[in-house]
């Protein structure tokens, strides 16, 4: 059951963008250019290696001038995990549902 909501959130997530999109996009990509993000290929190893489960959703937000990748998952025992992981350093920053 966990495992098709997730899926649907996901499909979700997908499907209908939010508002404003293509204005975060290109915030998003300039701020990699510039070197003040981390891709989040290089950022998941260590998350997922301290909180193991099933990435359900991710967004990439600047709250206050800071770049926050904001990470939900499925924790093996079925919780769901929200992680605000600092998308220039990689620490993770907040844990909600541990």
């Amino acid at each position: 059951m966990i495992l098709i909501r997730s899926i649907l959130v996901l499909f979700i997530v997908l499907a209908l963008p939010p508002a404003g999109f293509g204005d975060d996009h290109d915030r998003a990509r300039a701020a990699r250019e510039r070197g003040e993000i981390r891709p989040l290929e290089d950022i998941l190893p260590s998350v997922r290696q301290r909180f193991p489960g099933d990435v359900v959703r991710i967004e990439l937000e600047n709250e206050h001038d800071r770049w926050i990748y904001e990470i939900k998952l499925i924790s093996p025992d079925g919780r769901l995990v929200e992680l605000d992981v600092d998308a220039g350093s990689g620490d993770v920053i907040e844990v909600e549902g541990e």
